[in-house]
């Protein structure tokens, strides 16, 4: 069926999603975001410079163009063809190894056709469309460990994994026994080689939230499985550099049947969970060597060498001080102890030195290191080290221990209460724009420039997770008070790719994201990696310096989003604005006669000489028509059959353009929404009756295209 334009919004109609809205969601979010809705919120009321509209020398924004079909998946930093240039020793080949400058794509990254929206939280936890990630060797390879089933349309997750056959739930229920998992007590865990997350995906009805890695490898997409049904996960390894996470983060840590070498490298992979884990935390190991005695056979290894892996995963515990709680079957927890004067080592019995006190969160790009991180000190045996944290949901709002004990220059007790207060403004700021924000639609929500993570900590934690970044150039270090707070993040350099698959997120939120990387990277890059990791439909909220936000404005031009501007919450006298943003719905092979036509006048324009020459000649052989183009301030847009005269004119009057809240329009958009009502007619007149709808949009390529400016 052919695409049909909305007049009302010069929009394509998507296929029905999961979430039951197509392209209405993106609709709703052009409603909400006009400057009427809220009588504060009119950025073009006070900031509109109507000659930077008409002015000949302002440089049109560049149009990107849709990546190749192949690219539908593509991760650039986790590129297999490029990893397959580096050593396999301690998995460097799967770890991040990101395109040089000139290796980078300059294009939109297309959805797989037929991708619809994912089903809301909690559905979305066990069915994923299909057509979202197409590739079922899953289903083939994880059969009898009840991984993912595909049914009809969809993949069905019954919640089993390699370990827990019989269902998550019951393998958290085992693990609620020994550990406080329920009660607030545990709230962030870790997953190290997490398959499709099921793990994490059923603690979070326990609030327990987990972040999920795993390599892009052989099991193929099952990071992207999990951020389909709506959990946190990111494309990750444990290989040769530190994890991207701060020290005494994670609640809980677990491998099940995760396959990594915890005794190689003299146990540097236990003393790196070690250093992301909290004083009192809990380690979880489930699958081989343990039970050994049961399944040698099965894993086809000798009793003796699985006897010996064990025994040198139980010293390696004991030197990071864990103390064994419990095994059975197939299952072992150590437990962290809460400080290092309730450790009976004694540092002349260790084999190993500890590391650097400063070290342990200067992780990216820097080598694991085989050295045990020390505690911060204690002023009794029985406090814990770095403070106690209350229970969840309580600590999301309580002092974070970093904060209380000074551990983050710049920041006291009362900043971070006022931050708090301000993000609370901010964020009721943002449900009155877009009302969509706490009902559930966006499930998977990135804040690009986290701070204290008091924007995720406003948001309705039960209908949506939100990854805090903390960028690598940040002035301060705030992602371990972050993860204090209850909440989980990832440190990251913007000016890179992230470690995610395109199409992960449903809202993002950049705060101040392009003033810290102003003269770090191109403002277009940045988005580039917006639009790949933004879902379609999906919405982005910009807080920015208005100079700023109107450089981003220019390049959302071309990369096919909707936008608008709004003021300050305290006014418009306030230089901080915000931008909204929605990306249009669109796919692989299917291109409406809007995207057509945007294309075929993006493409034209480029020929100033024969643009000139056309005008020229429109003003002698249409002077009635251009002397009225004149008197409304109006671009002509020409489309001259190739070796005929018939002529068509159009009109575009500015001031329709400035009521509608465009400042710097980008003329091929614009122009497109006028020709499909227009032109279309006229191109139909000068081709042979009958013409198909199809034929007559491939004979759109017989036309030349002018914009002339009056």
């Amino acid at each position: 069926m052919g695409s049909k334009l909305n007049s009302g919004h010069g929009r394509v109609r998507s296929p029905k999603s999961g979430f039951g809205k197509g392209d209405s969601i993106a609709v709703e979010i052009t409603k909400q975001t006009d400057c009427s809705v809220l009588s504060n919120l009119n950025f073009e009321t006070h900031h509109n410079d109507v000659d930077s509209v008409i002015d000949p020398s302002d440089p049109e924004p560049e149009v990107f163009q849709p990546c190749n079909a192949e690219y539908t998946d593509y991760t650039p930093c986790q590129d297999q063809d490029r990893a397959m240039k580096f050593p396999r020793e301690n998995m460097i080949y799967r770890e991040r190894h990101c395109p040089s400058e000139n290796e980078k794509l300059r294009c939109l990254i297309p959805a797989p056709k037929g991708y619809v929206t994912p089903f809301p939280w909690p559905k979305s936890r066990d069915y994923v469309p299909y057509a979202n990630v197409p590739y079922k060797s899953l289903t083939v390879e994880k059969a009898v460990q009840n991984w993912v089933q595909f049914e009809g349309n969809v993949f069905k997750f019954p919640g089993g994994g390699t370990m827990f056959p019989q269902g998550a739930d019951k393998y958290i229920d085992e693990l609620a026994a020994v550990i406080p998992i329920g009660d607030g007590t545990v709230r962030t865990a870790l997953d190290t080689g997490c398959g499709v997350a099921s793990w994490g995906a059923y603690l979070l009805k326990r609030n327990v939230l987990a972040m999920s890695f795993a390599p892009r490898d052989s099991h193929e997409a099952q990071v992207q499985f999990a951020l389909e049904r709506g959990v946190p996960a990111v494309i990750g390894v444990l290989g040769s550099i530190k994890l991207p996470y701060p020290s005494r983060a994670f609640d809980m840590a677990q491998c099940s049947r995760c396959l990594i070498p915890w005794t190689s490298n003299e146990g540097m992979y236990m003393m790196e969970v070690d250093r992301v884990l909290r004083p009192g935390g809990y380690w979880v190991l489930s699958g081989p060597p343990i039970n050994w005695k049961t399944y040698y056979r099965t894993w086809k290894r000798s009793k003796e060498e699985l006897q010996e892996e064990q025994g040198k995963i139980e010293r390696m515990a004991e030197l990071l001080c864990w103390e064994k709680k419990y095994e059975k079957g197939d299952l072992a927890i150590w437990r962290k102890r809460k400080n290092a004067e309730s450790c009976h080592r004694k540092q002349n019995d260790l084999s190993v030195g500890f590391c650097e006190s400063n070290t342990a969160d200067d992780i990216w790009y820097k080598m694991m290191e085989k050295c045990i991180t020390p505690y911060p000190e204690v002023q009794s045996p029985d406090a814990v080290a770095g403070g106690e944290l209350k229970k969840f949901p309580e600590r999301l709002f309580s002092v974070p221990p970093r904060i209380a004990l000074g551990y983050v220059p710049g920041f006291s007790i009362q900043s971070y209460q006022e931050d708090n207060r301000i993000w609370k403004k901010h964020v009721n700021a943002y449900k009155k724009i877009n009302k969509l924000i706490s009902t559930g639609r966006y499930r998977n929500i990135l804040d690009m420039n986290a701070g204290l993570g008091s924007f995720a900590a406003q948001l309705e934690y039960s209908k949506s997770w939100v990854m805090n970044v903390v960028p690598t150039i940040a002035e301060r270090d705030t992602l371990g008070v972050i993860y204090e707070r209850g909440l989980v993040g990832i440190y990251h350099d913007w000016c890179e790719a992230f470690s995610t698959y395109p199409r992960t997120y449903d809202l993002i939120h950049a705060s101040g994201v392009f003033s810290l990387y102003e003269g770090k990277c191109k403002i277009e890059d940045i988005l580039l990696e917006m639009d790949r990791i933004l879902r379609p439909e999906g919405a982005v909220i910009f807080r920015d310096n208005v100079d700023v936000l109107n450089r981003v404005r220019k390049v959302i031009n071309g990369i096919r989003w909707d936008s608008k501007m709004v003021d300050h919450e305290d006014g418009p006298l306030i230089p901080e604005k915000i931008l909204v943003a929605v990306k249009r719905y669109w796919t692989v092979g299917v291109q409406s006669w809007f995207q057509f036509i945007s294309r075929r006048v993006a493409t034209v324009m480029g020929s100033a000489s024969a643009r000139d020459k056309a005008c020229s000649n429109s003003i002698s052989n249409t002077a009635g028509l251009a002397k009225r183009a004149s008197a409304v301030s109006a671009p002509r847009v020409l489309l001259l059959r190739r070796g005929s005269s018939k002529l068509k004119v159009a009109y575009l009057p500015l001031s329709s353009l400035a009521e509608n809240g465009f400042r710097k329009p980008s003329w091929a958009s614009l122009l497109a929404k006028l020709l499909f009502a227009s032109a279309s007619k006229w191109v139909k007149s000068v081709l042979p009756k009958n013409t198909k709808e199809k034929s007559i949009k491939e004979n759109f390529d017989i036309f030349d295209w002018y914009v002339c400016r009056n």
